[in-house]
């Protein structure tokens, strides 16, 4: 597996109006790959709080705070669209916390999934940090994550903690368009399929409240 170094040239954007909601949609909707992550006050979708929802094509990248009480408004399409893959490291984690706050996701491909299968037996670890590192030579800085579970943060987003929350979204794309390759060659594709397919969330009480025309939330996976 050789390590392809490259800068990524991206727009960033920190949606908080309904003009920069439709101007994110307007770009990300003409893209098919879409990386895809949520920062949250802690890991139990049920007592922790959804603090926002980060979306990119590779090129540009939007975070909605939600802890400021900014919604998705059109980027809920993208999500639930089948014309859209939506790639998560971890999808399972992100998808409870986005079901819990009422939003349904349609095609999913999860990087840390098929970068298990990939190296399984290689002693690698599959988490996003060393990924990206073994494929792109990034260096993750996680130093702001802890942010996040202070009770004393006023929910505010600052350029620094939107800059640390986009720096993984934006390579879920290319990743994505490296891992398949190696899943088709390793003859793991099928399989993989298979566990995407597994990829379906329960649904909670409050989605169901939220969503009364639907049976559930549902995720038709990749």
């Amino acid at each position: 597996m050789g390590v392809n170094c490259f800068m990524l040239v991206n727009e960033t954007l920190i949606a908080r109006s309904l003009d920069d909601l439709a101007y994110a949609y307007q770009i990300l909707s003409g893209s098919v790959d879409l990386g895809c992550d949520t920062e949250t006050s802690g890991f139990s979708s049920e007592r922790n709080r959804l603090l926002s929802v980060q979306l990119s094509n590779g090129n540009f990248s939007v975070l909605v705070p939600i802890s400021e009480g900014v919604s998705l408004g059109p980027l809920a399409q993208l999500l639930a669209s089948s014309d859209h893959l939506k790639i998560f490291h971890n999808a399972n984690f992100d998808l409870r916390f986005l079901c819990e706050a009422g939003y349904s996701v349609c095609r999913v491909f999860d990087s840390m999934i098929a970068e298990k299968l990939i190296t399984a037996g290689a002693d690698q670890s599959a988490s996003l940090a060393e990924t990206l590192y073994r494929y792109f030579a990034v260096d993750l800085d996680k130093s702001h994550q802890k942010t996040f579970a202070d009770r004393n943060w006023d929910g505010r987003w600052s350029p620094e903690l939107v800059a640390y929350a986009l720096s993984d979204v934006v390579y879920l794309p290319a990743l994505k368009q490296e891992q398949e390759p190696w899943l088709e060659r390793l003859g793991l594709a099928k399989e993989f399929a298979a566990r995407m397919a597994k990829l379906i969330p329960l649904q909670t009480e409050s989605a169901k409240r939220d969503e009364k025309g639907r049976d559930e939330a549902r995720v038709v996976n990749y």
